[in-house]
């Protein structure tokens, strides 16, 4: 006589209750295992190892939906988020496996509090700081072929041991022959095929999205994404964005960008001044006082406005693994990989748009966001919800005074329209429009990681100012 499904679901191995300790135990051995084998770089390879990692997924959540019918509310909410502690696991492996494009989407979805589950966020924040490091002998080989000899011979001293990994590459310390202390960034071996596999898996998986009216607009954007990527891996381009927002900041400003070894980069090795510091989420764990996290707050806006005003340069890799608390107070700025350079036309309609996003006049703000944002007259529900987006991002600024940013409920509605944006792809337009979105909910992201309360305006029309525009009519809605 067959069992019944009480029987099979009572015969499954219980589950630890300590689940969320035992996985982060285990993450260091999975991230060592995943070091020993070469990133795979043939699309059918990547397309493999994408379908296995769906399948595991949802077996895992099948399994917790069939235990679910036989527990009590608690016990069920338990189980679920051992199931997300474990997918999470699952991912962080396949995507340490895998890295670019698709470690990239992993390291991105940490960045945003609350946008996934709390399980997924902690352990996907692993990607900014513990992905597994190539092998030795595959490092000593691309720093031989790239700059002409073993980092033994090249450096004064040279640490095997990355102290920092992510989707294109790792970072290891070093000091050069005169001294300087360094850290030394260096491409995974043939991460450009990689990146280009997947897109070409991506474009395959949305084959079905081609009968949609927006499809020309979704490849577009598709397209500018991975064209965005392949920039990141050009590390030539990201030193010299790095050289012309260090350019933008003085001492007094208390911000620092790491200055460039030319010398000692190419194409595929980056070697700049190392700075030490506390990341900022370890910051704020750290519980500083209201005084000092508004003062890093300040001191990061400050960067941002100073770069999108005065450089041009739009920052949109905005995570916390980004930027780093150094012991005088000063904040460190890392990684300039993902610039977008306002040039031409799009500085002139940047400067166009600008002012009224920032005054709180509606209406000003609706003509200026159909013309950036390319919104037809029949869109009404798109506007509606670009400018519920564009009203959170800016309210802030508009609204003068000290803001506080530690609001639960209103940094959860500015994820909701976020996510509610992207779900309907509204987020559509210019190429470098949803980059730019993504970078304004980045910086309200922060400000509310550090339970900011700052004046933003005050900061924004000074930033202006300095750049000569005329501000001087910044003024809120009545």
């Amino acid at each position: 006589m067959a069992p019944q499904l009480a029987e099979l679901i009572a015969a499954l191995p219980e589950t630890d209750a300590a689940a969320p300790a035992a996985v982060h135990a285990g993450l260091p051995d999975l991230l060592s295992r995943s070091s020993q084998r070469p990133i795979p770089i043939g699309r059918f390879q990547r397309l493999s190892a994408l379908g296995t990692l769906q399948a595991k997924i949802g077996a895992a959540y099948l399994f917790h939906w069939l235990r679910g019918w036989f527990k009590s509310a608690d016990e069920n909410k338990r189980l679920l988020a051992e199931a997300h502690w474990k997918t999470a696991v699952r991912v962080l492996d396949s995507m340490s496996y895998l890295r670019g494009a698709v470690m990239k989407i992993g390291q991105t979805l940490a960045n945003f509090p609350d946008i996934a589950p709390r399980e997924f966020i902690e352990t996907l924040d692993r990607l900014h700081f513990d992905a597994p490091p190539m092998h030795w002998s595959l490092l000593r080989e691309m720093v031989h072929n790239e700059l002409g000899d073993d980092p033994e011979n090249l450096f004064e001293s040279f640490e095997k041991q990355a102290f920092a990994a992510a989707s294109l590459g790792q970072v290891h310390r070093a000091r050069l022959k005169t001294g300087e202390e360094v850290a030394v960034k260096i491409q995974y071996p043939g991460i450009a095929r990689a990146i280009e596999s997947d897109f070409r898996n991506l474009f395959l998986f949305m084959m079905p999205a081609r009968l949609s009216r927006d499809w020309e607009n979704t490849k577009d954007q598709l397209e500018d994404l991975q064209r965005r990527l392949a920039q990141e891996a050009d590390y030539v381009l990201e030193a010299d964005n790095q050289r012309k927002a260090r350019a933008l900041f003085r001492d007094e400003d208390g911000i620092v960008v790491p200055r460039v070894f030319p010398q000692y980069s190419t194409s595929r090795i980056l070697t700049m001044e190392r700075l030490e510091g506390t990341h900022l989420r370890e910051y704020v764990a750290r519980n500083p006082s209201q005084a000092e996290r508004n003062e890093v707050a300040l001191k990061l806006l400050t960067s941002w406005y100073r770069m999108m005003y005065a450089g041009r340069m739009h920052y949109i890799d905005m995570h916390p693994g980004n930027y780093l608390v150094l012991e005088d107070g000063r904040l460190g700025l890392l990684d300039f990989g993902f610039i977008i350079s306002l040039e031409g036309e799009e500085w002139e309609l940047f400067r166009k748009v600008d002012r009224p996003l920032t005054t709180g006049r509606r209406e000003d703000r609706i003509a200026v966001l159909k013309e950036w944002n390319e919104i037809r007259d029949d869109e009404t529900d798109r506007l509606r919800l670009i400018d519920e987006f564009g009203a959170w991002c800016w309210m802030a600024r508009y609204r003068g005074g000290v803001y506080g940013f530690d609001d639960e409920a209103e940094f959860r509605h500015g994820i909701d329209l976020f996510t509610e944006m992207l779900r309907k792809r509204y987020s559509r337009g210019r190429p470098n429009t949803p980059a730019m979105a993504r970078g304004h909910f980045a910086w309200r992201a922060l400000m509310y990681l550090l339970k900011a309360k700052v004046d933003i305006r005050s900061l924004a029309e000074r930033e202006v100012k300095a750049t000569g525009w005329d501000r001087s009519d910044y003024a809120p809605s009545p």
